[in-house]
């Protein structure tokens, strides 16, 4: 039996880390344009519809939905997929499911973002009335008034905007039912896995105190507010979540500054820093924050390997006195002077017997004053 899933789209290597991205109410997987994308360089990232949004079929769901309905239909789809546990974003109705999935399926989840979103939506009431009027007229009401819900002053979103128009009146009243039952305010304690909650401080569907609701209860919580961004935030203000989201799901970035310290050492930083001019500062901040902040960090490979690299790249180059600087770095990163050599004499395969005979030149000459260096102290 074949099983109907969600409409979706996936970007990314199959072998990179999962994550999941789940749209509001009245959009579809486009609300995610500015933000996967760049996600995806090192995400599996799958974003998706609601029934009757975008692609997704309208009777996945009908009358009486519940937010556990849809977060059912999600699994479904990371099932079909062959996803174990992933990542998850989403927003508005997208976080609610997130928010379920943590309670419910923590064993799923690897992390939470909550955008734009509540763990309760104000009340039953408004909701039925809404799914019942869409029920009985359709959305076109609804959809003369989305840039004022979904946006601050003068902006507009005309591809999602349409897709609030072309959606499945009875499944976005479904979603609506779903909305009306939701409220997991005496479960946030219980939730475990980190998390991560974004506002839109112009956001008239769920302000930021919706959001700080879900932090102060959520142990370990993180709060991020947006200003000038109302509720469809990754549509609106797509550089500002991806910096939020990048950070809960690669961690905070490592410290470049003392990387390079430990790799080349106090003087040559030293050394570095007191030649910055304003000129050079930019250059300065970019080594750090790149080279060392990024590369130099990267746990895939070991410093002894990095080091290694280095020396054949900059053998091949012909990059003498970065040579000789890092000769020395991959003696504090762990090489042996016969290491050292077997790099060298490794080159001269591949860049050429005269870029290693000048590459040999150099490392003799550094160890040479390393072992000159070691026998004063000894002798002091």
């Amino acid at each position: 039996m074949t099983v109907k899933v969600l409409n979706h789209r996936v970007e990314g290597a199959p072998s990179a880390p999962p994550l999941l991205l789940g749209p509001s109410l009245g959009t579809s997987l486009a609300l995610w344009d500015g933000v996967a994308p760049e996600l995806s360089a090192g995400h599996r990232v799958v974003r998706w519809d609601l029934p009757g949004h975008g692609g997704s079929a309208a009777d996945l769901i009908g009358p009486g939905a519940t937010v556990g309905d849809l977060a059912a239909l999600v699994l479904d789809l990371a099932d079909t997929l062959g996803i174990d546990r992933f990542a998850y974003a989403g927003v508005s109705l997208g976080g609610a499911v997130g928010l379920h999935l943590a309670v419910h399926r923590p064993e799923r989840l690897t992390s939470l973002a909550v955008l734009c979103s509540s763990a309760h939506f104000g009340g039953e009431a408004p909701w039925r009335e809404r799914a019942e009027r869409v029920r009985r007229e359709g959305l076109g009401w609804l959809v003369e008034s989305a840039d004022a819900r979904w946006f601050t002053a003068g902006y507009s979103d005309p591809r999602l905007v349409r897709d609030h128009r072309e959606a499945d009146p009875e499944a976005y009243a479904a979603c609506c039912d779903a909305l009306a039952a939701f409220d997991l305010r005496d479960r946030l304690a219980d939730i475990a896995v980190p998390t991560l909650a974004v506002a839109g401080r112009e956001d008239p569907a769920t302000p930021p105190a919706h959001l700080r609701e879900i932090t102060d209860a959520v142990p370990g919580a993180t709060l991020v507010e947006l200003p000038r961004a109302s509720h469809l935030a990754p549509a609106q203000c797509p550089r500002a979540v991806l910096t939020a989201l990048r950070a809960q799901l690669d961690g905070p970035p490592a410290s470049g500054a003392s990387v390079r310290r430990e790799v080349l050492g106090d003087a040559h930083v030293d050394r570095a820093q007191a030649r910055q001019t304003p000129f050079t500062a930019r250059f300065q901040d970019f080594i750090s924050r790149y080279a060392w902040g990024e590369i130099w960090t990267d746990p895939t490979l070991s410093r002894r390997e990095r080091s290694m690299i280095t020396l054949t790249a900059l053998v091949a180059q012909g990059h003498h006195d970065e040579l000789a600087l890092h000769v020395r770095a991959a003696r504090r990163n762990g090489l042996t002077p016969d290491e050292i050599g077997a790099v060298l004499l490794q080159s001269a395969v591949y860049c050429g017997v005269p870029a290693a005979n000048s590459a040999f030149a150099v490392a003799q000459r550094v160890l040479a004053e390393e072992e000159r260096t070691g026998e004063e102290r000894t002798a002091g």
